[in-house]
C-alpha cells in the first residue's frame, strides 16, 4: 500500500470521528498555547528575575506535568472509541503494520494541527498575558513584539514527545489485542462489577482521616506540615468511594424493590452499575479537578484582594526604624536622618512611638516561658518575647501605670495569658494586669505567631531577664534595641521619596534598618500578584481539563447506552420516557462530583485559612466571601456544561 493511501485513510478517519477528535484537537492546541505563554513569560527579561520569575518557572513545570497526564488521559477515551473501527479494518484484511502506518499518519496530523495552531495562538496572545500580568503586578509595560525562540523549542520538544508517547501507547493497545477483542472494545466492561466492601471501607477511613486533619489543625505551621497528607488522604478516599462506594450504594438501591422497579429508576441504576468502574474514575477526576479549581482561585483571589490587610499584618506600624544595638550617638544620627528627609519632602511623622527593648523566642508553658535554641513556629505554645520598660510604655500609651520591683504587665497578640505569675529567664514575676491592647501591635487571633509583650519596671531588669537568652535574632540577649515607629503623612510620591532617602542613608549605619509598608508594597505586589496570576492561569487550565473529561464521559456513555436504550424503546418505552431516563441518569451522576467538591472545599476551609495566615492573610471573612463567590460562579459554569453535554448525549442515544 502506498503512503498516499495511509494519509487518505487517516484524514477520512479523523473526519468520521470528528465528534471525539475535534474537542481533543482544540484542547491539545490550548494546552500548547498555555504552555508556550507561561514559558515565554517565565523567560521574559522583565519578569524572569525575582519572586515573579521564580513563581512563573515553577508554573512552567506544573503545566508541563499536567499536559503529559491530561493528554494521556484523554487519549485513552479516543483509543477506546476507535477499537471497534480498528478491529473492522483488520477483519477486512489490514495487517497490524498497516494499522500502525495509518495511526502514525493520524498522529502526525493531530500533532501538527495542535502544535502549529497552539503556537500561533500562544505567540499572538502572549503579549496580552504579559500586559495582564504587568497590570496585576502594577508594573510599567516595556512592550515590543518578539517571539521567544527558546520557548518555541521547549514547546515543540515537550508536545512532540507527548504525541509520540501517546502514539506508542495506542500502538501497544492494538498490537496486544486480536481483531475480535478490538471489535468488542467499545462494549468491554459490561459485566456487573462486584461490591468491593474493603475498598469502600478504605475510602471512608481515608476521607474521614483527611477531614479530621483539616478540621483539627489549629496552628498555621501545623497546617503547612499536615496539609499535603490531608490532600493525599482525600484524593485516595475520593477515588475509593467513587469506585467502590458508588457501586455499593447502587446495589443497595437495586435491592430496594419499591425504588428499583420503576422504568426510569430501573434503567438509570442498572446502566450506572454496569459501567461504574469506568464512570467512577472519570467522576473522581472531575471531583478532584473541581476542588483544585475552587481552592486555587478562591485563595489566590483572596491574597490579591486582601493586599492592604496583608501589609497591615506584616507591618503593624507603617514605618519602623530599628537600631539593634542601642547607642546614644547612633540613635541621634538616626533621628537626624529622619528629620532631614521628612523636612525636605514635607512629610509629617504622626503617631510616633519611640522605645527601647529587646526580644527573643520562648516556649510558653503555663506560668513558665523557657528560652529555646531553635525557632519552632510549628509548636502551638511558641511565642516571640518582647520586653519593654515601664517608662517607655507609659510614654507611648499615655498612661501612668506603676509597677513594683517584681511585677509585670503582660500582653499577648493572640489568645490570653490568664495566669497570676510568670517565670522567665530564671526570674519570677507577679502579673499585675493583662493588657487587652497596645498601640505597637493589635490583637490578631488568626496570625501565624504570638507576640508576648512584657512591661517590666526598668531597663536594667530587661537585660537581667534576657541575659541567658540565646541570640537567635539581632537584639536578643543583653543587647537593647532602639525603635522608632510612625505614620508618614503627605503626598504619596513625597512620602515614598522621603522613605527611599532614609533607607539609603540609614544603610551606612551598621545594625540599623528600616521597614516600611510603602517601600515593601512593590515586592508584595510582585509576589502576591504573581500568585494571583498563576492561580487564575492554573484554574483555567484545570477547568479546561474538567470540561473535556466531562464531555468525553458523556460521549462515551452515550455510545455505550445507545444500543440499550434502543432495545428499551423496542420493548415498549416511549421517547419521552427515554428522555426522562436520560435526564435522571445524567443529573444523578453529573452533579455528584460538584457536590463532593463543595464538601471538600468546605471541610478544607479552616486548614486553608491557616495556610493563608503564613502569607499574612488573616482576613477570614474576605476568604469566605471569595470562596462562596468562586463556588457560585463555578456552579453556574458547571450547569452550562451539563446542558451542553446532556444535549450531545441525547443526540447520540436517539440516533
Amino acid at each position: 500500500m502506498s503512503s498516499a493511501i495511509y494519509k487518505r485513510l487517516a484524514r477520512t478517519n479523523l473526519k468520521n470521528n470528528q465528534k471525539t477528535y475535534r474537542p481533543y484537537l482544540l484542547t491539545s492546541a490550548m494546552m500548547v498555547m498555555l504552555f508556550y505563554m507561561i514559558a515565554a513569560l517565565a523567560g521574559s527579561e522583565d519578569l524572569g528575575n525575582g519572586q515573579a520569575g521564580t513563581c512563573l518557572e515553577l508554573t512552567v513545570g506544573i503545566v508541563a506535568v499536567f499536559a503529559v497526564i491530561f493528554l494521556f488521559y484523554t487519549n485513552s477515551f479516543l483509543i477506546k472509541r476507535r477499537k471497534k473501527e480498528l478491529g473492522v479494518y483488520q477483519v477486512l484484511g489490514m495487517e497490524k503494520r498497516h494499522l500502525a502506518k495509518m495511526m502514525a499518519e493520524e498522529s502526525l496530523i493531530v500533532a501538527g494541527i495542535s502544535i502549529v495552531s497552539g503556537l500561533f495562538l500562544g505567540i499572538v496572545l502572549e503579549k496580552m498575558m504579559y500586559l495582564i500580568l504587568l497590570k496585576i503586578l502594577k508594573g510599567t509595560a516595556n512592550l515590543k513584539f518578539s517571539v521567544s525562540i527558546r520557548s518555541v523549542e521547549e514547546t515543540l520538544l515537550l508536545f512532540a514527545a507527548i504525541f509520540l508517547l501517546t502514539f506508542l501507547y495506542n500502538l501497544i493497545q492494538v498490537k496486544q489485542a486480536n481483531p475480535m477483542e478490538l471489535l468488542r472494545g467499545g462494549n468491554q466492561g459490561e459485566k456487573e462489577p462486584k461490591t468491593r466492601w474493603f475498598l469502600a471501607l478504605v475510602g471512608v477511613v481515608a476521607l474521614a482521616c483527611g477531614y479530621a486533619i483539616a478540621l483539627t489543625t489549629k496552628e498555621p505551621m501545623q497546617a503547612l506540615s499536615k496539609f499535603f497528607l490531608a490532600v493525599l488522604l482525600v484524593i485516595i478516599g475520593t477515588y475509593a468511594l467513587f469506585t467502590a462506594g458508588s457501586i455499593a450504594a447502587l446495589k443497595m438501591l437495586k435491592k430496594n424493590k419499591t425504588y428499583y422497579y420503576k422504568s426510569n429508576h430501573f434503567t438509570t441504576v442498572s446502566g450506572m452499575i454496569y459501567r461504574m468502574k469506568q464512570n467512577a474514575a472519570g467522576l473522581a477526576n472531575i471531583c478532584i479537578l473541581s476542588t483544585m479549581v475552587l481552592i486555587i482561585i478562591s485563595s489566590t483571589v483572596s491574597l490579591y484582594g486582601g493586599m492592604e490587610d496583608i501589609l497591615a499584618i506584616r507591618f503593624p506600624q507603617e514605618v519602623t526604624v530599628t537600631d539593634y544595638q542601642a547607642n546614644k550617638e547612633k540613635d541621634e544620627q538616626m533621628e537626624q536622618i529622619l528629620k532631614a528627609a521628612c523636612r525636605k519632602y514635607r512629610v509629617k511623622r504622626e503617631d510616633q512611638l519611640t522605645y527601647q527593648g529587646t526580644s527573643t523566642f520562648a516556649i510558653l508553658d503555663g506560668k513558665k516561658a523557657d528560652y529555646i535554641n531553635v525557632i519552632e513556629y510549628s509548636r502551638g505554645n511558641f511565642v516571640s518575647v518582647n520586653l519593654i520598660s515601664l517608662e517607655d510604655y507609659n510614654r507611648m500609651e499615655g498612661t501612668k501605670e506603676t509597677l513594683e520591683e517584681n511585677q509585670v504587665l503582660v500582653y499577648l497578640t493572640k489568645g490570653s495569658y490568664k495566669e497570676h505569675t510568670l517565670e522567665i529567664g530564671g526570674k519570677s514575676f507577679r502579673v499585675k494586669r493583662e493588657l487587652d491592647h497596645m498601640k505597637l501591635e493589635p490583637k490578631n487571633e488568626n496570625s501565624m505567631t504570638r507576640e508576648l509583650y512584657l512591661i517590666v519596671p526598668t531597663k536594667e531588669q530587661i537585660q537581667e531577664v534576657t541575659a541567658s537568652a540565646p541570640n537567635l535574632r539581632e537584639g536578643a540577649g543583653n543587647s537593647l534595641y532602639t525603635r522608632i515607629c510612625f505614620s508618614p503623612k503627605g503626598e504619596k510620591t513625597n512620602v515614598r521619596k522621603a522613605l527611599e532617602q532614609v533607607q539609603s542613608e540609614i544603610g551606612a549605619l551598621e545594625t540599623v534598618e528600616i521597614e516600611s509598608r510603602e517601600l515593601s508594597r512593590d515586592s508584595f505586589y510582585n509576589l502576591y500578584g504573581s500568585l494571583f496570576f498563576i492561580g487564575i492561569y492554573l484554574g483555567v487550565t484545570f477547568l479546561i481539563a474538567t470540561v473535556l473529561i466531562i464531555y468525553y464521559k458523556q460521549i462515551s456513555e452515550g455510545y455505550d447506552d445507545r444500543e440499550r436504550f434502543q432495545i428499551m424503546q423496542k420493548v415498549g418505552m416511549s421517547k419521552a420516557e427515554v428522555r426522562h431516563t436520560i435526564k435522571s441518569q445524567v443529573l444523578n451522576v453529573f452533579f455528584l462530583p460538584l457536590v463532593m467538591a463543595i464538601i471538600h472545599v468546605t471541610v478544607a476551609f479552616q486548614v486553608v485559612t491557616k495556610l493563608l495566615a503564613l502569607l499574612n492573610l488573616t482576613n477570614v471573612h474576605l476568604f469566605m466571601r471569595c470562596t462562596i463567590a468562586t463556588i457560585l460562579v463555578f456552579a453556574v459554569f458547571y450547569g452550562i456544561i451539563y446542558m451542553w453535554t446532556a444535549r450531545e448525549y441525547y443526540q447520540i442515544v436517539k440516533d
